[in-house]
């Protein structure tokens, strides 16, 4: 059943990245029978620079559009589905456009995208699909104009810049050599940080939902993704080596290390939380100094667990609260059986009261953070 892990994985890696073009609708019924749209795109106000950066994928994000992504080779049964929805959405659009006496053409209908990690010729000929090498690359089928449909064998996509973000999105070899060339990305890129953050969300699905399970190429994708989110840290390490070099001298290196890690980190997590919540919340803002402190280890162990937020307002709270507890523990010990009501009274307190008693925290012994936090 690992199949819906790498469904689930799909879904959202779409959301993700074609979010700040339009509206995406992930699993959109359509009326005829229970059939269910994997992701369904509507374009917003155009940002080239960005669809640019998406390559192919912000190509096929020009137009309305339905993605349909398959972890296992499409067969001829599934292709059929598909095209059966399109044709479910063309039903409700001609009967939407008959209701309000307007007209009707086919451009207004989605163009459908099925994404199949190999096809053989055989499947891609009996749908007498061609492709269209005067305007999109190799790897792209055609069917006929008026279905406005394309199968998109992956495995056959060129291995450039411009097909990273689809290639992903395959399997074995391929999902692995795109995983490889991610990690290439500068570790501040947006596109990186949210394709690490939902490759390593599919990693920990994979090894706590059901290893029994796992395929042999499944354990090879777990342990392709699991270095990745521990560059976070090796950068910052990095970093903080060259500030310790520079003022070796003047302040010492150990010092230098642990402030540039600090600063490192403090920046890492700014820009984690502002890709998957956008803009930070003052509360969020308040604990970003003590968190930066966080040894690496620890620090690797939060983002994971904000990784598996929903991206909404809980998660946003949520996130907030994962905050908390990791302040609290870092200055508490013995915190477990006050934790859930220390946390709670803590975000209670007005922003200012907040963020004094945050930068009090160093200076308290046990006993007046307990009284502080729980009166006890």
């Amino acid at each position: 059943m690992t199949r819906f892990i790498h469904d689930r994985f799909a879904k959202e890696f779409l959301e993700e990245l074609l979010s700040p073009l339009g509206t995406v609708n992930v699993g959109r019924d359509v009326t005829s029978e229970v059939r269910e749209i994997d992701v369904y795109f509507t374009p917003g106000t155009a940002i080239p620079e960005y669809s640019e950066n998406l390559g192919l994928l912000g190509k096929m994000a020009g137009t309305t559009a339905i993605f349909e992504p398959f972890r296992n080779p499409a067969n001829p049964s599934e292709i059929c589905s598909c095209l059966g929805k399109l044709l479910d959405v063309r039903g409700e659009l001609e009967r939407k456009f008959r209701r309000e006496n307007t007209r009707y053409d086919d451009s207004q209908l989605p163009k459908l995208w099925i994404l199949t990690p190999t096809a053989s010729k055989a499947l891609v000929d009996s749908f007498n699909a061609t492709p269209d090498t005067e305007n999109w690359m190799q790897g792209i089928y055609f069917l006929g104009e008026s279905l406005r449909s394309a199968i998109v064998v992956i495995h056959q996509l060129p291995e450039t810049p411009e097909t990273l973000w689809l290639r992903i999105l395959g399997k074995g070899k391929v999902q692995e050599r795109a995983i490889a060339q991610l990690s290439a990305l500068a570790t501040n890129d947006p596109l990186r940080i949210i394709a690490l953050e939902l490759l390593y969300r599919l990693q920990s699905n994979l090894v706590t939902d059901i290893p029994q399970e796992l395929e042999p190429e499944e354990r090879e994708l777990i342990m392709t993704i699991a270095p990745l989110f521990r560059e976070e840290i090796q950068a910052a390490q990095q970093q903080a080596r060259e500030e310790g070099l520079e003022e070796g001298l003047e302040q010492g290196l150990e010092r230098g290390l642990e402030r540039g890690r600090q600063e490192q980190q403090r920046l890492i997590l700014e820009n984690f939380l502002r890709v998957r919540f956008g803009e930070l919340s003052p509360k969020m803002t308040a604990f970003l100094s003590p968190i930066s402190k966080l040894l690496a280890a620890d620090f690797t162990v939060l983002l994971l667990a904000m990784s598996m937020l929903t991206v909404d307002e809980s998660g946003r709270e949520e996130a907030v609260k994962l905050l908390a507890e990791s302040v609290l523990k870092m200055f508490v010990t013995n915190l477990q059986d006050i934790l859930p009501q220390a946390v709670t009274n803590l975000l209670a307190l007005p922003l200012a009261e907040l963020t004094l008693f945050v930068e009090q925290l160093p200076h308290l012994s046990d006993a007046q953070l307990r009284e502080r936090l729980v009166g006890s």
